[in-house]
């Protein structure tokens, strides 16, 4: 089980980096770690410490949790919606950034939960409103 997870690590790292569009040098270096020693983790064949793990997100531009989950070094949290999964993707935001927005969805989802407002698919039109913008719409207003 063990080198299937070393292994797996190894796909998951080259898939964001062709993901990234970034060669295996670039990663190198802007990650510190030599050329060799990233491919060998790549093809399955070395498993990387925490630590190489936080230099190759840092030079992907991803989450270290994500790489250290990967890894089995920690556990999976709860599903993410798409909206977290889609922040955490995004290549062009900066960790903070990500972390950010995503503290601010959590938040929202929570004050949602705790006041018992959970919007089914009842709660908006056919065209994909919400029920207060649906007849503004209709009206001709323009809806912001």
């Amino acid at each position: 089980m063990a080198s299937s997870k070393v292994g797996s690590i190894g796909e998951y790292i080259r898939e964001q980096r062709t993901r990234a569009k970034i060669s295996l040098r670039q990663l190198a270096d802007v990650s510190g770690i030599s050329n060799p020693y990233l491919s060998q983790i790549e093809r399955g064949l070395r498993k990387p410490s925490a630590e190489i793990l936080q230099q190759i997100a840092k030079g992907l531009r991803i989450s270290a949790e994500a790489l250290y989950v990967q890894a089995g070094i920690l556990e999976a949290r709860e599903a993410e919606s798409d909206v977290q999964a889609a922040v955490r993707a995004d290549l062009i935001l900066t960790e903070r950034q990500k972390q950010v927005l995503l503290d601010i969805y959590d938040s929202f989802r929570k004050e949602n939960e705790a006041a018992g407002v959970v919007p089914g698919p009842a709660a908006f039109g056919a065209d994909g409103r919400d029920d207060e913008q649906a007849p503004a719409a209709q009206e001709g207003n323009e809806v912001r």
